[in-house]
């Protein structure tokens, strides 16, 4: 709910300004273009803030793909949730005023009026939250939210210093152990004690259950938290310039995401999900030798940390580990972004992994294929192909064909520069650059644990319980395409490419989930490629 606030807040406040939540109050009914049209807005981003208020339960959102054709309704929530948006105000103006600060959101010249906003929160910032008249629950999830507008990116500043979190959630911190803002600390440890997440020991404070619980997740909160200079821009990118933090450039820093928190939060979060996928790396490389891959390439591989895993693993757990020697394990880790490719070699030096790190696009496998061979005498397809959490994120483009066998059945909402994707295009495309792959990936396969998106009405009827509200945000205004389980695992089968169902996983294993592990192997034949599509299309997701 920190997360959903994070984005919720951020979205509703540009949408009430524009008149947009109050058109819709007096239709009851309207369709993506039509608002699109009467605002002069750009239908892509438009179309990602309308579905995250959905996914909250506070209007109805459908997607109709044979006429592609979107469609908002109020419903029972929408008049309690648009009076509640007001209380939004004060956390998004403070977070748009702290952009030129960014990241340092305990700055001295902000923090003034952060410790304001700390001091109304502690003191109550709805009065008669007690009173039960209906709108209690909305009241007290808007309350929780504007708890994570303030704390999260506290949680993250200190979060990214080991040494001070090491002490917030060890046997206690004083604000001195921050010498560069030593009041501002002072300030959030006092707060922190007023909300009962610490208590105050001789100068020092020690996290109770409750803020130990929190600061111990703070990597929970990197990857939404290094979108903010995203949120803050939200009225220009969906009723100005979509491009405003466009900058695609790998060698220019990035303009929409704090990238260096980006892959802070990545690591801890996603280091959850390597154990899923030991078994499998450990059964390829205890086979003999001579049926081993040669290596490991990581697409995408961030900060490093998922190749640090995999070869740790090989190299303890496996036969090949004990023959290293004679024959060493190649290991590619890959990325189009500098600043992850500077954290991944400073990283993977220091933990004494042989890997090279290169440039990579996941979109050019026969780029990376080429690159291979050249450089290091390797084919790719002898290679274990792993991601984590990458391929909705590749660079768009306009599939080569529109024509597909049927519509899309998928809930997304997907833009590229402020204009919507269409879910047909989207399923078009994302089967063009499975069927690039597949080639490359009939010897060992492709070992990839991946983000999805949820339907907005399942995410609202489990709040609380899922993060699809932010993850879909912040994805969906940085030009990301997460679609449903089901339909990657049916574009895969289209794509010649079989999923393994002995390592096929979803988290959590229920409907809500958002994030699965498969390993798609490239089909030998025409005859296979169609088995495995109705095994697909039968399967119980």
């Amino acid at each position: 709910m920190h997360l959903d606030g994070l984005s919720t807040a951020h979205v509703a406040v540009p949408l009430r300004d524009r008149g947009v939540l109050d058109f819709l109050s007096t239709r009851h009914e309207v369709t993506l273009d039509e608002l699109s049209r009467r605002f002069k807005a750009n239908d892509g981003y438009l179309n990602v803030a309308m579905r995250t208020l959905a996914s909250q339960g506070w209007l109805d959102f459908e997607t109709d793909n044979f006429s592609d054709r979107v469609t908002y309704t109020v419903n029972e929530r929408t008049s309690v949730a648009l009076d509640l948006i007001t209380e939004y105000e004060p956390v998004v103006s403070f977070s748009r005023r702290a952009e030129r600060y960014q990241p340092n959101i305990l700055h001295e010249e902000l923090f003034a009026e952060l410790s304001s906003l700390l001091d109304r929160f502690a003191e109550g910032w709805f009065p008669a939250l007690a009173a039960d008249d209906g709108t209690r629950s909305q009241k007290q999830r808007v309350l929780t939210h504007i708890e994570g507008c303030l704390l999260a990116p506290i949680l993250v500043k200190l979060g990214m210093d080991d040494s001070l979190h090491g002490k917030l959630v060890g046997r206690g911190i004083r604000a001195d152990d921050a010498p560069d803002y030593a009041p501002q600390l002072q300030g959030v440890l006092d707060f922190l004690t007023r909300v009962g997440w610490a208590v105050a020991d001789h100068g020092a404070y020690r996290l109770t259950l409750t803020g130990g619980f929190f600061a111990r997740r703070a990597s929970a909160y990197g990857v939404i938290v290094s979108y903010l200079p995203t949120f803050r821009r939200l009225d220009e990118m969906i009723f100005g310039n979509p491009t405003t933090l466009k900058n695609d450039a790998p060698d220019l820093d990035e303009e929409h995401v704090d990238r260096r928190a980006n892959i802070w939060g990545s690591g801890g979060a996603h280091a959850n999900y390597f154990r899923v996928i030991d078994d499998v790396v450990v059964e390829l490389f205890n086979r003999p030798i001579v049926e081993q891959p040669k290596g490991i390439v990581d697409m995408g591989c961030g900060n490093g940390a998922f190749l640090n895993h995999l070869y740790q693993l090989v190299k303890e757990k496996t036969l090949r580990g004990k023959l290293l020697d004679e024959y060493p394990l190649v290991l590619i880790g890959a990325d189009y972004n500098r600043a992850a490719l500077d954290v991944a070699r400073a990283n993977l030096a220091g933990w004494c992994v042989p890997a090279e790190v290169i440039s990579g696009d996941i979109g050019q496998p026969g780029q990376l294929a080429e690159d291979l061979l050249d450089d290091w005498g390797v084919r790719l397809e002898d290679m274990l192909n792993v991601r984590t959490f990458l391929d909705h994120n590749r660079i768009w483009e306009v599939p080569p064909s529109k024509h597909y066998r049927r519509p899309s059945s998928s809930s997304g909402a997907f833009a590229h520069r402020g204009g919507r994707v269409s879910n047909n295009d989207l399923e078009v495309n994302l089967y063009h650059h499975l069927k690039n792959w597949s080639p490359y990936l009939k010897k060992f396969g492709l070992l990839i644990i991946e983000l999805h998106t949820i339907r907005p009405e399942l995410a609202a009827a489990h709040i609380g319980s899922t993060t699809a509200t932010a993850y879909d945000a912040v994805h969906g205004f940085s030009d990301q395409y997460i679609v449903e389980i089901d339909v990657l695992h049916r574009i895969a089968a289209d794509a010649g490419l079989i999923s393994d169902p002995s390592v096929f996983r979803r988290y959590p294993g229920a409907e809500i989930a958002t994030v699965s592990v498969s390993l798609f192997r490239g089909a030998a034949s025409r005859s296979e490629c169609a088995v495995t599509e109705k095994a697909a299309l039968a399967a119980d997701f």
